[in-house]
């Protein structure tokens, strides 16, 4: 995220890491996934998993990596688990009040929305120079705080999509001033399983792009744009993507790295990293 430059969002920046411990298991019951995306079961949305516990813990967490539970292991809620239980429903949850649960996880679905578009917008501060660009990624910031500090029947009546529009026009401004090179042009998107091996690929949109099973090990990614990239099994082994921008927890725990990885400082290394 790159907020050296300043300390004025630290809470908000603490808000968007996760914290499974202060969370009612709100991603293994809201979320619809399957066993072919690496998970333990098909499931639809509402329904817990068949491995949450009563305190919200999983009971297979630590063989998700030896069960090959890719999608368990990659999902980052961007701190909106632990919100919307602390924040919006302090002393009741779907299971303490299950005729709510369905109210619950949709309010779940749109805070997870606005953590995502300020995780993004906290980094475009910190990669634009020009005064105008920054207030208005500043006011969009500020509207952001203000909208996940309301009510949860408020929440569910917020116009999100405008919102949203909104912030990718300011991403998309802070996008062309720093990326540099648009090989390919924006049509194509699709990498899939493409080699890039030790490509210098500094400057480079990927943003949207397919990179599931790209090679990217040991390229050089300078200020190269990966937002909202499908980065699954993508090899970054070998590689620094320290410079790299717009990158997500998500993202980096989808994809196959190992000790050489390096990561911008606001990841963290995937534990499902160790031993490679």
């Amino acid at each position: 995220m790159k907020i050296e430059v300043t300390n004025k969002y630290a809470n908000l920046e603490a808000e968007l890491q996760i914290d499974c411990e202060k969370c009612s298991g709100l991603c293994c019951v809201a979320l619809y996934y399957t066993k072919t995306d690496g998970f333990p079961e098909n499931k639809q949305a509402g329904v817990p998993c068949k491995h949450v516990m009563t305190d919200f813990r999983c009971d297979i967490h630590a063989l998700l990596k030896t069960k090959k539970m890719k999608g368990c292991l990659a999902y980052d809620c961007i701190g909106a688990g632990q919100k919307v239980t602390q924040s919006c429903y302090l002393n009741e949850n779907w299971k303490t009040n299950p005729d709510k649960a369905d109210e619950i996880f949709r309010v779940f679905m749109k805070v997870f929305q606005l953590h995502q578009i300020a995780w993004y917008l906290l980094e475009g501060l910190s990669l634009v120079s020009d005064d105008r660009t920054k207030a208005e990624i500043d006011a969009l910031i500020a509207e952001n705080i203000q909208m996940t500090a309301t009510t949860a029947t408020e929440i569910l009546v917020m116009d999100i999509a405008s919102y949203k529009m909104r912030a990718n026009k300011a991403l998309k401004k802070v996008s062309d001033q720093v990326v540099t090179d648009s090989s390919d042009g924006t049509a194509h998107k699709d990498y899939f399983g493409k080699n890039f091996k030790r490509a210098n690929l500094d400057g480079r949109d990927f943003s949207m792009a397919l990179m599931i099973a790209a090679n990217l090990s040991g390229c050089s990614l300078k200020k190269t744009n990966f937002l909202g990239a499908d980065m699954r099994d993508a090899n970054i082994k070998d590689t620094d993507l320290s410079g790299c921008i717009f990158l997500t927890q998500m993202q980096i725990n989808a994809a196959q790295g190992n000790s050489k990885t390096k990561l911008p400082t606001n990841l963290s290394r995937p534990s499902s990293w160790q031993g490679e």
